[in-house]
């Protein structure tokens, strides 16, 4: 989402005739969209933001904005605290951007409202020209105990289908092949429409799809409570929607998930895994995990540990629980797991987690794999990279066009990524 709405401030510049430097210090606006969600990006943030004051004091016609969920959490609180700021404002204000700028000149500007305009229906300048984010929603209903988002990012709103799928429809007209749908929880979406209006996710899938130009689509993310049949048959029978679905845990142990407030238990999660693998074999489940959460002990983290050998994950993203302002763990929590055990079992889980990434990754060896072409391999500029429907980046020798959808034939495999060359590529000698 944070990437997505990056995409729109960089659109929304554009438009007011802004170009982009590479050096921070040549520039006259220099605008941070932040993130909250953890201690480790507030503390990142801070960083970049001493170093705007920097420059701010050598160069005082400089414009400084902060905006995004870091913001959202701090308000007005900015400006008093970093008098330097100039513009502030919430991830509900991102199509203000201009009027900001605008009024910048008379006083020091914040914006903080949650039910502002949809930033889908701003300006973009994608990162990728063939791949394009589309926020159907923007918020959470969920009380999850560790979780800032619905404090910076508000009650869930749902966008109206008919504006999600006329963005998709332009965006194709546009180049775009791979759409992923964006949500702080996607498969509620809906929910809060008028009844005449209201879809389910299911059917946003199917007319995503149907959008003439469009070959992928994916989406994130989503909550196991409301993932539902209708959706994972939505994988079975439409064929853009990709083989992958991210299926957030957090922990597995049933005590740790309670104190999370996550609604479902490690074997309702694991039942809702054997209901996806029973329609669809061969989907990639990757998951986030949390370590270190209050009150976690060592027989909680060991069915954390258990919870990924026995799904067998795809992949994670693992972190280190760090207390949040406004949230029920925060606020009344004891954050009592030292930091040196955290450390300890961030470092078995990733290294379970890799074990079981290089095992799933291991079966497309042998397999012919379809790949989007996404550029040059980031390790090796002589070979293409790309990304498969189970959303696994590929490194592979041939030559084709970016946004070309290419047959590879798998040759390795790591925890990471896959290697192997096109099908009409000929194998090295002695191979």
């Amino acid at each position: 989402m944070n990437a997505h709405d990056s995409e729109r401030m960089h659109g929304v510049l554009e438009s007011l005739g802004y170009a982009p430097v590479d050096d921070r210090d040549a520039a006259d606006l220099i605008v941070f969209n932040t993130c909250t969600i953890r201690g480790s990006a507030d503390a990142r943030f801070m960083g970049n933001l001493g170093e705007a004051r920097r420059i701010k004091r050598e160069r005082p016609d400089t414009v400084v904005a902060v905006g995004g969920c870091w913001a959202q959490s701090q308000k007005q609180n900015v400006f008093t605290e970093f008098p330097f700021v100039d513009i502030a404002f919430g991830p509900g204000e991102i199509n203000r951007l201009g009027e900001f700028l605008a009024r910048e000149r008379i006083a020091p500007v914040g914006a903080f409202t949650l039910d502002g305009r949809f930033s889908g229906e701003l300006p973009s300048h994608r990162q990728r020209p063939h791949q394009a984010w589309v926020q159907i929603s923007v918020g959470c209903n969920c009380v999850c105990s560790y979780c800032i988002v619905p404090f910076v990012r508000g009650r869930e709103r749902s966008r109206p289908l008919d504006e999600v799928i006329a963005e998709v429809e332009a965006q194709a007209a546009d180049g775009v092949v791979e759409v992923t749908l964006l949500g702080q929880n996607v498969n509620s979406y809906g929910r809060d429409l008028s009844a005449d209006t209201r879809v389910t996710f299911a059917q946003m899938l199917a007319a995503v799809s149907a959008v003439e130009g469009i070959s992928r689509v994916r989406y994130m993310s989503p909550h196991p409570k409301d993932i539902r049949d209708d959706v994972i048959i939505a994988h079975r029978d439409i064929p853009e929607v990709c083989e992958h679905i991210h299926l957030p845990a957090q922990a597995g142990s049933s005590r740790i998930l309670k104190a999370m407030r996550r609604t479902y238990d490690r074997d309702r999660y694991l039942a809702l895994v054997r209901r996806i693998r029973a329609q669809l074999p061969d989907i990639a489940l990757t998951t986030d995990l949390i370590v270190g959460f209050p009150g976690e002990t060592e027989e909680d983290f060991a069915e954390t540990l258990s919870l990924v050998a026995e799904v067998g994950y795809d992949g994670a993203y693992t972190f280190i629980y760090s207390p949040r302002p406004n949230t029920q763990a925060g606020d009344s929590m004891e954050d009592d797991v030292p930091p040196e055990v955290k450390g300890e079992r961030i470092a078995r889980l990733i290294e379970a987690v890799h074990a079981s990434a290089r095992q799933r990754l291991g079966r497309h060896v042998g397999t012919t794999q379809e790949v989007l072409v996404e550029g040059p391999s980031r390790t090796n500029d002589k070979l293409l990279s790309g990304r498969t429907r189970h959303n696994v980046t590929v490194n592979f020798a041939g030559t084709a066009p970016v946004s070309a959808c290419v047959r590879v034939v798998i040759e390795g495999a790591s925890s990471h990524t896959l290697a192997g060359r096109m099908a009409d590529v000929a194998a090295p000698v002695g191979a």
